[in-house]
């Protein structure tokens, strides 16, 4: 089974910028879509950034212009670059890796906290 572990979230103050990152236990295929969600106390889940294996991304409205989403397949990881940080940007930010309803990956989630 495959397991996802996020790193580098952190308290940072607004105007700052984190680096998360996603490690696979197991072999992600080229052919899974990985996505970053987010959720905040009391919210919804929220997608925050999508890319495929061929490299194409799609990122929320709300963070479009400040987060980037990258991947590298022979290492099985994913990276989150956010800058601009704001204080809505506080949310718990997990790791997803999804092909079909049966192959749906998560990881644990690292806390990321931004003071105003």
């Amino acid at each position: 089974q495959v397991q996802l572990v996020e790193s580098g979230g952190g308290l940072v103050q607004a105007g700052g910028s984190l680096r998360l990152s996603c490690v696979a236990s197991g072999r992600i295929p080229w052919i899974y879509v990985m996505n970053w969600y987010r959720q905040a106390p009391g919210k919804q889940r929220e997608l925050v950034a999508t890319i495929t294996g061929g490299g194409n991304t799609n990122y929320a409205d709300s963070v479009k212009g400040r987060f980037t989403v990258s991947r590298d397949n022979a290492k099985n990881t994913v990276h989150l670059q956010m800058n601009s940080l704001k204080p809505e940007d506080t949310a718990v930010y997990y790791c997803n890796a999804h092909l079909n309803i049966k192959s749906d990956y998560w990881g644990q989630g690292t806390q990321v906290t931004v003071s105003s």
